[in-house]
């Protein structure tokens, strides 16, 4: 964001000014020596001046400065010879408002160092040409004046600028903390609420029989325990159904392990509300497995969600504690132990 006067107007006002010197310029002509380096001094500050005004951008390009800085040398070398200064009469030393006009073009544009470059030539020709009192008579502390004043608002522009972008930014990050703070807030009284629901009635039963539960009261107690878990670990597996299958898996007795690894967060919320469908439908086919692992697959991968499903061989187990396995058992399907293995798409399919 900048603190400045329309484009336009300021383009227009100087652009104004530079064609009124070229018309105080054309009625000297009959009053010098020779009309030549009058004329050449013209165009060549027309096209300097045209160049600074309308070449875009906030800070003229190099090549247009030193372009403008050149002609603020050239016209005072090149129009001075053929006027006498003693006698110079009317506007017949015209170039010299016009460089100080075109060097506070310069400031504007961002050139300061330039144009106070092209004013001290100025000062330095005339003082040489036609003696120090001539920085009065003639204009060149004016030039120097509107330099200087020009250079003051132009620092004062930019400052204000940078207070400006600074109060922006400031007023940026207060915006993105506010909203970091109000998702905090809103993430932690969610899981209050989620929380306080689930355990409520648990936590009431306690305080009423005073710690007194039953086998399957503390067992009740471990579930809870597990699902709060699943809250933080599994957050976005979760949904109204996939809480209640998960919750009949584990009373059934199965291990229920769910990993949220972040793999849904940039999904559409029709793909979640799928996912959280089939994943629901799956951990009903997983009846009869003992340990169920639910875990989000990353960006870039096909599948969503993959669902495994292992059934503990017991016996199995129980004879190779013992040494009584037979060897035929190694012929067996090695898949055995797999009671489900599923994996749910990122999109859903054509």
């Amino acid at each position: 964001m900048r603190v400045s006067i329309p484009a336009g107007i300021a383009t227009s006002l100087a652009a104004l000014f530079s064609v009124y010197h070229l018309v105080l310029a054309a009625t000297t002509l009959p009053r010098v020596s020779d009309v030549g380096p009058v004329v050449a001094c013209m165009v060549l500050y027309a096209a300097a001046t045209g160049v600074a005004l309308f070449v875009k951008g906030t800070a003229l390009p190099v090549w247009a400065t030193c372009f403008a800085l050149a002609t603020a040398v050239m016209m005072p070398v090149v129009a001075a010879p053929v006027v006498e200064p003693g006698v110079a009469p009317g506007y017949t030393t015209w170039w010299i408002a016009a460089v100080g006009t075109l060097m506070v073009i310069l400031v504007v544009r961002q050139r300061g160092p330039f144009a106070w470059a092209g004013v001290l030539f100025l000062a330095v020709h005339t003082v040489l040409w036609a003696g120090l009192g001539a920085l009065g008579s003639l204009g060149v502390l004016g030039s120097v004046t509107w330099v200087a004043v020009a250079t003051a608002f132009a620092a004062a522009t930019n400052r204000a600028t940078r207070i400006t972008r600074d109060f922006v930014r400031a007023e940026r990050e207060t915006a993105d903390w506010q909203a970091a703070q109000d998702a905090h807030v809103f993430e932690r009284q969610f899981r209050l609420s989620q929380t306080t629901r689930m355990a409520l009635p648990m936590l009431q039963r306690i305080i009423d029989s005073c710690g007194d539960l039953t086998d399957a009261e503390r067992t009740e107690c471990l579930h809870l325990e597990q699902a709060i878990r699943d809250e933080i670990r599994g957050r976005s597996l979760l949904s109204d159904d996939v809480r209640a299958e998960v919750m009949r898996l584990r009373r059934r007795g199965a291990v229920v392990q769910l990993h949220d690894d972040g793999g849904l967060d940039e999904l559409e919320a029709d793909d979640v509300r799928r996912i959280h469908a089939q994943l629901a439908d799956a951990l009903r086919q997983a009846w009869d497995a003992d340990n169920v692992i639910v875990r989000t697959v990353p960006e870039g991968s096909g599948a969503a969600v993959t669902v495994v499903g292992l059934r503990l061989d017991v016996a199995a187990s129980e004879s190779a504690a013992l040494g009584t396995a037979h060897d035929d058992d190694d012929d067996g399907d090695e898949d055995d132990s797999v009671a489900l293995w599923l994996e749910i798409p990122r999109h859903e399919r054509a």
